[in-house]
């Protein structure tokens, strides 16, 4: 049966041997090919042929034709400090775990504390002390339950305002059933809300929340002297006298207290305005302050917090969220504002 030839392929010449004839390339098999995409030279850190033992300890040209060549290890416990990439790895560094709980959205720093003191955190097994440290791969466990603990970061925290009407306490735990300012805040998935300081149950205004612990520890610091801004409307009439004494400090019971100023905003009768600033936030400190000079206080409203004012658009039992390029504003507005952070924050 006659079969016809590919156009391509040419059988052989008339007189010839066939295939056989064809010149033969000869290949130096003693010579080792240069490893790809390294040219004519092998790289530095791999041992060549010649230093190849063969299974006697003996190095022979024999045995080395016979070898293949080795990549470095590049498992992890090889590589030791250095990554994939090769650059050095860099090693963890312990914080203190208080800190690392209020970065967690936990609670402020000062709250962390007094967990640790009380017994109610443990480190992987053992219950935590007060000052302790921690590494990323220590377990937490609060109240016995696992903690998605977070070091430094660098996403931008959650911020919301809050205009707060009267006759709402700030806390989520109230023996007597009063309403809590919490319930009025947007739900987040992990962390939780905290709250910059406080106000008395029957004060009003600007409160400030926010999921990182670091913002609330700068901002309620009292090494970061932020100005607290106080609508007052006092029953009676506040002599200069008063006034005086105001400015100048008025001894409570826990220690000398005064206005850093304080302005008449009108009013009629024996209801007076005044607007008041001081840079810290002690317990009932505005109200304290007035009766001491025997003026009593029958409306307080704060309207500024450090950068953040109240905004007159904002309605009582009203929220509103910062969005994150108005974070970043009042963050940058805030590290003008303080002084070198501290490590406490303040009594609120």
């Amino acid at each position: 049966m006659n079969t016809k030839r590919t156009p391509f392929r040419q059988g052989p010449k008339a007189g010839g041997s066939g295939f056989e004839n064809r010149a033969k390339k000869r290949v130096d098999r003693s010579t080792p090919p240069a490893p790809q995409g390294q040219g004519d030279e092998a790289p530095d850190q791999l041992p060549s042929y010649d230093e190849l033992p063969d299974a006697s300890g003996k190095v022979t040209a024999a045995s080395s034709a016979r070898r293949r060549i080795v990549s470095a290890p590049s498992g992890r416990a090889n590589r030791g400090t250095i990554g994939r990439n090769g650059r050095p790895i860099v090693e963890a560094t312990s914080e203190r775990l208080h800190k690392v709980l209020a970065q967690a959205g936990i609670g402020s720093r000062r709250e962390m504390e007094e967990w640790i003191a009380a017994g109610r955190i443990s480190v992987n097994g053992e219950t935590a002390q007060v000052g302790q440290s921690i590494v990323p791969t220590d377990k937490v466990k609060i109240g016995g339950r696992l903690v998605n603990v977070r070091f430094t970061t660098t996403k931008t925290p959650r911020v919301v305002i809050y205009h707060k009407p009267e006759g709402e306490i700030v806390s989520r735990d109230d023996p007597d059933g009063r309403p809590s300012v919490f319930s009025a805040l947007p739900r987040i998935r992990s962390g939780r809300w905290i709250a910059v300081g406080r106000l008395d149950f029957n004060t009003s205004g600007l409160l400030i929340f926010t999921t990182s612990g670091e913002l609330a520890n700068k901002l309620m610091h009292p090494s970061s002297e932020l100005i607290r801004d106080y609508a007052v409307r006092v029953l009676g009439v506040l002599s200069m006298e008063a006034q005086q004494q105001l400015l100048s400090g008025i001894q409570l019971e826990d220690g000398l207290a005064s206005f850093n100023s304080l302005q008449e905003a009108g009013g009629e009768g024996a209801n007076h305005w005044y607007r008041v600033t001081l840079n810290e936030g002690r317990n009932r400190e505005v109200r304290r302050m007035f009766e001491a000079v025997g003026c009593t206080v029958s409306r307080l409203i704060r309207v500024r917090y450090g950068p953040i004012s109240l905004p007159p658009q904002l309605k009582r039992g009203r929220v509103r969220e910062l969005n994150e390029a108005e974070v970043k504003v009042f963050m940058r507005d805030l590290e003008k504002m303080i002084k070198p952070e501290g490590e406490y924050p303040e009594s609120a």
